[in-house]
C-alpha cells in the first residue's frame, strides 16, 4: 500500500470539500469512510480554516498531513460533485495514483455560471426578495438593479484581494447610497425594501446553514467560529448602511419608506419562488436540483405564512418552517443521492432575518434604543427558532438512517 499517495488523495478530496463549502461533519466522514474503505484507521480533525488528517501504516509508522483553507466559497455543485467522488473511492477502491487522477477529473468537470448569469442571479435574487420585504414592482426592479451593484463590487473586491470584512462594509455603504437615492429622486417609494432585498446577497446565508449544521453534529468549535464570522459579516453591513442612513439624512432629509403591502399567500410564494431561484444560481446549483431547491424554498415560507395567517406568532411560524425546509432537504437529497445542504440553504433563505438585523442597526442609528433592544432580541430569538427547526428535521432523520441501518 502506498500510504502517502493515499493518504495525499484522501487530503485533497476533504480539502476540496471545505473550500467549496461543505459543513465539517461531510469533511471528516468523507475522509475517513475513504481511508476506512482501503483499511486503514484515521485521525481527522477539520475546522473551518484547517484540516489535519493522520493515519498509522502497518508497522505503526504515523504519517499526517495538514492543510491551511482559505476562504470558503459558495459552490454546491463542487460539493455535490466530490461527495459523488468520496462515494466512488468507497466503492470501487481505485489505486491511490488513479483516485488523484480522479480528483483531476472532477476539478476539470465544475461547472460555474458565467458573469452575466452571476449577475442575472444578484438581480432576480435581489428582486424577489425586494418584492417580498414589502415593495412594490418599481422597488424590486430598484433592489435587482443594487444587487447587481452588490455583485459588481464584491467581484472588483475580490479580485484586488480586499478582506471581506472591508468588502463587505464597502459594498453595503454604496449599495445602500444608491437605494436611498432612489428613494429621494421619488423613483422607489420604499427605499427600505430596496436596501433589505439588496443586502440579501451579503447575508452569508451558507455560513449560518454550516454553522447550525456543525453544532447539530457535535463540531461545536466548528459551529462557533462559523457564528463569529456570521455576526462580523452582520456587523459589516450594519456599518456600511448604518453610515449611509447618515449620509443620506443630511443629504436629502431623513429617509423615508412606504409602508410595505401585505401581498396575498400566491404573490408572497412566486416572490420567494424568484429570489430562491436568484440563490440558486449564486450557490452555483445547477439542471433541475435548483429548480428543486426554489421550490424548497417558496415552500418553507408557504408553511410560515399559513401558520402566521392562522393566528399563531410569527416565531412559532419561523419554527414550523425551519423544521419543513429541513425535513425537504433531508428527503430531497436521500431521493436525488445529493447532499441536504444544496437543499438546506435555499430552502432556509426567506427566513434567515437579514431585515430584521438591518431594522435593529437602524434604530441603533437614530437613537431609538427602546426598539433597537426589542428588535436585537427578536432578531436573535427568530435564528434560535430556525436553528432549533433544523435541529429537530436533520437529528430525526438522522437517527432514522441509523435504526434502519442497524435493522438490516
Amino acid at each position: 500500500m502506498d500510504y502517502n499517495t493515499l493518504l495525499d488523495m484522501a487530503t485533497d478530496l476533504g480539502y476540496e470539500l471545505a473550500m467549496s463549502g461543505a459543513e465539517t461533519f461531510r469533511v471528516e466522514e468523507s475522509i475517513s469512510r475513504v481511508l476506512a474503505s482501503y483499511g486503514v484507521q484515521s485521525e481527522v480533525f477539520a475546522i473551518p480554516n484547517y484540516l489535519i488528517v493522520s493515519i498509522l501504516t502497518e508497522d505503526g509508522t504515523p504519517i499526517t498531513r495538514m492543510r491551511r483553507i482559505g476562504t470558503h466559497g459558495n459552490n454546491m455543485d463542487a460539493v455535490e460533485k466530490f461527495s459523488g467522488l468520496s462515494r466512488a473511492f468507497c466503492n470501487r477502491r481505485p489505486e491511490p495514483k488513479v483516485g488523484i487522477t480522479w480528483l483531476d477529473i472532477v476539478r476539470g468537470q465544475l461547472e460555474n455560471y458565467p458573469t452575466h448569469i452571476e449577475y442575472l442571479g444578484d438581480f432576480i435574487g435581489a428582486g424577489g426578495f425586494g418584492l417580498l420585504f414589502g415593495g412594490n414592482w418599481v422597488d424590486g426592479l430598484c433592489a435587482g438593479i443594487c444587487g447587481i451593484l452588490v455583485g459588481f463590487i464584491s467581484k472588483i473586491l475580490e479580485g484586488h484581494n480586499a478582506n471581506p470584512f472591508f468588502r463587505t462594509i464597502a459594498t453595503s455603504f454604496v449599495m445602500a447610497l444608491v437605494a436611498y437615492a432612489f428613494g429621494a429622486m421619488g423613483i422607489a417609494p420604499n427605499p427600505d425594501a430596496v436596501t433589505i432585498g439588496a443586502l440579501m446577497i451579503l447575508v452569508p446565508g451558507l455560513l449560518f446553514t454550516n454553522a447550525m449544521r456543525d453544532i447539530i453534529y457535535g463540531d461545536t468549535n466548528s459551529g462557533i467560529n462559523r457564528i463569529v464570522q456570521v455576526i462580523l459579516t452582520a456587523i459589516a453591513i450594519a456599518l456600511g448602511t448604518a453610515v449611509v442612513w447618515r449620509l443620506a439624512s443630511g443629504l436629502w432629509g431623513t429617509p423615508v419608506s412606504a409602508p410595505a403591502i401585505d401581498y396575498s399567500i400566491p404573490a408572497h410564494c412566486l416572490f420567494s419562488f424568484v429570489g430562491c431561484v436568484g440563490f440558486a444560481i449564486l450557490f452555483n446549483i445547477h439542471g433541475p436540483g435548483g429548480m428543486l431547491c426554489a421550490l424548497g424554498g417558496m415552500l418553507s415560507w408557504a408553511v410560515y405564512l399559513v401558520v402566521l395567517r392562522l393566528g399563531y406568532s410569527d416565531i412559532l411560524a419561523y419554527f414550523w418552517s425551519a423544521l419543513f425546509a429541513s425535513v425537504y432537504s433531508e428527503t430531497m437529497a436521500r431521493i436525488r443521492k445529493y447532499p441536504a445542504i444544496s437543499y438546506l440553504v435555499v430552502a432556509i433563505f426567506p427566513m434567515i432575518p437579514g431585515a430584521g438585523a438591518y431594522y435593529t442597526m437602524n434604530y441603533a442609528i437614530r437613537g431609538e434604543m427602546e426598539l433597537f433592544a426589542s428588535q436585537g432580541m427578536h432578531t436573535a430569538a427568530i435564528a434560535g427558532i430556525l436553528a432549533v427547526g433544523i435541529l429537530l428535521g436533520s437529528t430525526s432523520f438522522r437517527m432514522y438512517s441509523d435504526w434502519k441501518a442497524k435493522k438490516i
